[in-house]
C-alpha cells in the first residue's frame, strides 16, 4: 500500500490500522524499505505491507483506510495492491468504497483465500 508521498502519513496508517481492532485481528501490518545504509541514497519507497490471515475483511479494511484518510488535514491518495490488483482512494465516495471492497474480496479469492 503506498500513501501519498509523505513516511510520515504512512507511519500513522500503520499506527491507525494496528489500532483497529478488525485489522489486528486478521493482519500483521509493517511498514517496508525507505531506509538506506549508511553512504546509500535509497529508493525513496515506503509501503505498508499487511500479511492477512483468516478472516481477513477487505470491507473492514477498506474502512479503516476511509476513516485513517478522513481524519488526516490533506487527505493523501491512497494506492492498495493486491497480487495484480490496484485499488486506488481518491475522494471515498460510497461507490469507490463499494468498487475497492469487490475488487479486493475478488483479488482474495483469486488468491485461495475467499475458501
Amino acid at each position: 500500500m503506498r500513501v501519498g508521498s509523505a513516511a510520515g502519513e504512512l507511519r500513522s496508517l500503520q499506527g491507525w490500522l494496528r489500532a483497529d481492532p478488525g485489522v489486528r485481528r486478521s493482519a500483521a501490518v509493517e511498514v517496508r524499505g525507505g531506509v538506506p545504509g549508511p553512504g546509500e541514497m535509497g529508493t525513496g519507497l515506503d509501503v505498508l505491507q499487511l500479511v492477512t490471515g483468516n478472516g481477513w475483511s477487505a470491507a473492514s479494511f477498506v474502512l479503516a483506510v476511509v476513516a485513517w484518510r478522513q481524519s488526516r488535514p490533506q487527505r493523501p491518495r491512497v494506492e492498495i495492491r493486491r497480487g495484480v490488483t490496484v485499488v486506488v482512494l481518491m475522494d471515498c465516495s460510497e461507490e469507490e468504497i463499494e468498487r475497492a471492497v469487490r475488487a479486493l474480496d475478488a483479488a482474495d479469492a483469486d488468491e485461495g483465500g475467499g475458501r
